[in-house]
């Protein structure tokens, strides 16, 4: 059973419970003439593949409220264009692929480009950037819930306990954050923890920062989420026209640094959305600083240094091994935590596991600290879709006109 607890800065959604999926779902259907809702799906062409797609699509396939489904496909060819429409054409909502490396979503990108604005690297960042201009452009939708395509354990009630704090008519939220735990249990995986990178890497660096730098605002704020990494979330239409999406890995922290920077801390929320959640795993990369979970780790920190140094907060290399000592020792006391909770629990615990993660981490957060230091107004946000538009004021009618033009194709 879920707790009631209130902690930190923002409020905190519990599921206790007691209301079924299907209570939760004529609520929002009710509400839904008046907030059309949407839901944004980022896809690699890997995931056409995977039985996490199929179960995603047959429980979304019996979501009454949603007005569209708008999947953002990556990495794909014509041939893999055509399987998408096919796997997503059992879905009754309205929906529509847009086909991310086709020619027509292609000539816009670099018109884009020409402009001086930059839609970054291939990823889920520049993914859900088109995705949410898409969905801003076609104008169905008041509010849209944003997940991943790779969730194994996927039930439908994961996009109505996203959208409900704001399609409440007495919402105030602007902003709903996902939360969960994540655990896997299997004879693949065995029963263990997983969440690595927010667990080992993100709370105690936040945690770290604030002993390190003082008391910080915005680090309070982080560290108010359960789940900050987590991919699940839902926004306004206000909030999502004026986002700019960050285009590397930092892209769930790069996501909460802008909305603490439009919304107030009142307005923002999390939510309890599953039980337990598994999607597939990436590898540490220990000996790979430009792969895994070992790059995203770095480009987290880089994030957060940006944003602290806004605030102003000065940042020097002493600072960071000072911040690395803090952090290590701020991890290690944590792992007594964990391997408690997993025994309590009965899951695995690999402890030596848990602390080589730390030492890659704790050299994460320096190296991403010079890389900061070499270029301290590097910038991977993609720019909002409001700045689009007062540059190119035709740019959200020729984004749909692309998208419709391969959806007939």
């Amino acid at each position: 059973m879920a707790d009631f607890f209130q902690n930190g800065v923002i409020a905190t959604l519990h599921d206790l419970g007691r209301r079924s999926t299907e209570d939760l779902e004529r609520e929002l259907k009710a509400w839904s003439s008046e907030t059309p809702m949407s839901l944004v799906i980022p896809c690699l062409v890997a995931d056409l593949d995977a039985p996490s797609l199929e179960r995603i699509v047959r429980e979304l396939a019996a979501v009454p409220y949603l007005d569209e489904v708008v999947v953002g496909l990556d990495r794909a060819d014509a041939a893999d264009f055509d399987r998408a429409r096919s796997i997503f054409s059992r879905l009754p909502q309205r929906h529509r692929i847009l086909w991310n490396d086709g020619p027509r979503l292609g000539a816009i990108r670099d018109e884009l480009e020409a402009h001086d604005l930059c839609t970054g690297l291939p990823g889920k960042g520049r993914n859900v950037w088109f995705c949410l201009g898409y969905f801003l452009a076609a104008g169905r939708g008041r509010i849209v819930a944003l997940h991943d395509a790779d969730i194994r354990d996927y039930d439908r009630s994961l996009p109505a306990h996203l959208l409900y704090p704001l399609a409440h008519p007495s919402t105030r939220f602007g902003f709903a954050k996902g939360y969960y735990h994540r655990a896997s249990r299997g004879a693949l995986d065995g029963d263990r923890l997983y969440g690595r990178v927010t667990r080992l890497f993100v709370t105690p660096l936040i945690r770290a920062m604030a002993v390190t730098f003082g008391g910080r605002a915005y680090l309070e704020y982080l560290d108010s989420f359960r789940y900050p990494l987590a991919g699940e979330c839902a926004m306004t239409l206000e909030v999502a026209e004026s986002l700019r999406v960050p285009s590397d890995w930092g892209f769930e922290i790069g996501v909460l640094a802008e909305v603490h920077r439009h919304l107030p801390t009142t307005r923002i929320c999390q939510v309890d959305v599953a039980d337990a959640y598994d999607h597939k795993h990436r590898e540490l990369s220990a000996d790979d600083p430009d792969s895994g979970l070992h790059r995203m780790s770095a480009d987290i920190a880089r994030a957060i240094y940006r944003r602290l140094a806004i605030s102003g907060v000065v940042l020097s290399a002493e600072g960071f091994r000072s911040l690395e000592a803090a952090y290590d020792r701020t991890a290690l006391d944590l792992i007594d935590r964990y391997e408690a909770d997993a025994a309590f629990n009965g899951l695995d615990y690999d402890r030596h596991g848990e602390e080589a993660a730390i030492q890659v981490f704790a050299g994460a957060i320096v190296r991403a600290g010079a890389e900061f230091l070499a270029d301290p107004l590097e910038s991977t946000f993609i720019p909002s879709w409001s700045r689009v538009r007062s540059e190119i004021p035709d740019m959200a009618e020729r984004l749909v006109a692309a998208v419709e033009a391969d959806t007939a194709s």
